[in-house]
Order: C-alpha cells, then structure tokens, then sequence
C-alpha cells in the first residue's frame, strides 16, 4: 500500500427534500450568490422556481447555457466578470458535472487577477477560492465531491483536467428524484462515465484487498443500477445508489493506498470531446474495451483475471487469457446493452484527425507514465481500433 494524504471536506446532504437545507447551506458565506446552471432543463422540472423561492433573501445573480464539455469561453469568463462586478460572496451550481465543473474555475478565476487560464493550466497556483455550493440533477461525473473539473478551449482543442483543494465544494445537496428526468442517454452515459472512473482506479499495479472490494462493488451497483433506473425512470432506489457509486467513484476513496493508473482512457478520450464535442460517457465507453485488448499481456493479465472473476462471475478455473478476454467482451457487452454507441464513427469521428489526436494526447497527457504505458503509436493504434 502506498502512501497517501486524503482529504474530502465536502458536507455531502442526502435524500428526498434535501434542498430544504440549501439556505442554511448557504447563510455563512454572504448573501450576493451567482446561480450557475446550463440549458434550462431544470426550468423544467420546477428546481428553478424553488431555487429562487428558497433565495428571496439573497441577491441573485445568474449565469446560464453552461455546455456539456464546458467552455473557458464564454463561460468561464463569463461567470469570472459576473463575479468581479458584483462582488459575489458564494456560487451556487444547479445542474450535472458540466455546470460543477464551470463553476470551480470561476470560484478560482473570482478571485485571481490574471488570466484564469493560467489557474486552469497549473501556470499558477489560487491563493484561495469563492465557496461553492451545488444541488446536483445528473449522477455522472462525481464533481460534487472531489477538488477537480474539466475545461475545454474551442480554439486549441484543449480539454483540462484541472484540480486544486480550494474547489472541493462546501456544501453538495443530493437528492435522487431531480434526477428522474434525466434522459435515457444521458443516464446511460453518466453511468459510462462512473464505470470507467473506477476502471481508471482498479487496473493500477499496486492495490488492496479494500479497495479491490471497494471498486468491484461500485461497478456491479452502477451496472445493476442503471438498468433498473433505464427501465423505470422514477425508482428512487436505483437512481439513489447510480447518485452515491458517482459521488464515490471520482473522490479518491476508492483507490485510497493504490499507486497511480495515470487515466489513461480519460487522456484518450479528453481529445475526442476536446476536438468534436461528444459526450464524455460515450467517448469512454467506445474506448475503454479497445484500451483494455491493446494492454492485455503478460503483465496486466493477473489484473484482467480479477475483474473478470470478481465483476462478471467468469469461471476462474478457465485459461487466464480466456478470462480476460471474456471479461473485455463482457465490459462491451453491457455498453451495448444500455445502447451506448460503440464506435467513434457513430458518434461523428472519422480517420482524417486520429493522427492529430494522437499526437496531441501524446504531448499532453503525460500516458507514457500510466499504469500500462502508451507512446503515440500506442494511441494511434487504440483510435483507430475505436472507429
């Protein structure tokens, strides 16, 4: 087991009617808030209204139309120069990981003088950060309970991962029915996304009894979960435990001890949604079994026999490379199976990038360092595997 320093401070507040807390959640960091949220869908389902009834003490200011795969511009900026002119005391994210994910770079960015792409891009470290409190609608990306987002910049097909202790949220509300309206493919591709969160952690050299079981439970609950949450949009159980394995999944609990894997989908498929946009899930999902056949050898193949065994139930007295190559199938299998699409060119990605892509994951995502190391050949092969 390795070393480590774990630290999650935020408060998170679950279950049905939790927004009844969103104003004491609130009280101890001023009364000027910026409301963040994206393209109206909690409008919608009445969350809106019931922010604002809750918030007629406060004084509201409010940035709206956040994007899947947010934008530094103009959403960043634009909650940045919100924040500035009206001195806001507190930011109140409503929406899935995208709209968290926009807000922590604008908590950052209030309070920075400079260019907050500098902030994003680890040129230099914030000094300190606006507090952020967050009701969440969307069971993905587990941003509501880790220090970390993502950005996108249109004109240099840039995608970062950027995180820093002064973002982990204050306060994240959580209750599982402002998620019943989620649609069927964003909940299929959320749940992609939690998957493949886990997968990240699992396949690393060094790892545990406890976080093997750790991990290994939290796909099994994703994976029986989002069926049942696919099938009946309004059951509060499975859509509370795809809410918890999400939350869970993204925070470092579950990898607590393990050396690093160096996400390696994750910088794969940050170039994907980075130069065309695509849903983050989907992109994982169509990589990550491409990724797991190109690593499959001789020395991750005692990896692949765990999770074969232990997540699918394959026959461990089989050939090992027979249950690992079972277990790839099996992982697939059940992307098809929730109609998550497979292959880039159904998600609009052709051959004329890949060798753009390639190179550019190749420089930016440090992969020669990941748990099973790729070159730019590595990649390249992975991609086109993918199409």
């Amino acid at each position: 087991m390795q070393n480590f320093i774990y630290y999650t401070p935020t408060k998170l507040i679950f279950g049905e009617n939790a927004i009844s807390h969103l104003v004491e959640s609130l009280k101890p960091y001023g009364k000027r808030v910026l409301l963040t949220y994206g393209g109206g869908s909690i409008k919608k389902i009445g969350l809106y209204d019931k922010v604002l009834e809750l918030l007629s003490d406060f004084e509201v200011y409010e940035l709206s139309g956040i994007e899947p795969n947010p934008k530094y511009d103009p959403s960043v900026l634009d909650g940045v120069a919100i924040c500035k002119e009206h001195k806001i005391d507190v930011v109140l994210a409503v929406g899935g990981g995208s709209v968290l994910d926009c807000s922590k770079a604008i908590c950052a960015g209030a309070l920075y003088d400079g260019d907050p792409w500098d902030l994003i891009t680890y040129k230099v470290k914030a000094k300190t950060a606006l507090p952020l409190v967050d009701i969440l609608t969307l069971a993905a990306t587990g941003s509501e309970y880790d220090s970390g987002g993502v950005i996108s910049r249109t004109e240099t097909n840039d995608k970062i991962g950027y995180m820093d202790e002064l973002l982990f949220p204050r306060v994240s509300i959580l209750d599982p029915k402002y998620t019943y309206s989620v649609s069927k493919r964003q909940t299929a591709a959320g749940t992609a996304d939690a998957i493949n969160h886990v997968i990240e952690q699992y396949f690393a050299k060094d790892t545990s009894i406890l976080t093997d079981g750790m991990c290994e439970a939290t796909i099994k609950s994703l994976m029986k979960n989002v069926v049942i949450a696919l099938e009946d949009p309004t059951n509060y159980k499975a859509r509370a435990e795809l809410m918890v394995d999400c939350s869970l999944a993204c925070n470092g609990i579950l990898s607590i001890g393990n050396s690093g894997s160096g996400w390696p989908c994750h910088g794969i498929e940050h170039a994907l949604s980075g130069y065309y946009n695509i849903t983050h899930g989907e992109g994982l999902a169509i990589i990550t079994p491409h990724w797991m056949k190109h690593i499959l050898n001789d020395n991750t193949l005692e990896r692949f026999v765990s999770y074969g065994v232990n997540i699918f139930g394959i026959d461990k007295n089989l050939d090992k490379y027979e249950i690992a190559n079972k277990a790839i199938k099996a992982t697939s299998d059940f992307f098809k199976s929730i109609n998550i699409p497979m292959t880039l060119r159904e998600v609009g990605i052709d051959d004329s990038r890949l060798q753009e892509m390639a190179h550019h994951i190749a420089i930016n995502e440090g992969l020669e360092n990941a748990y099973a190391p790729l070159n730019e050949k590595d990649i390249l092969e992975i991609l086109k595997a993918s199409l």
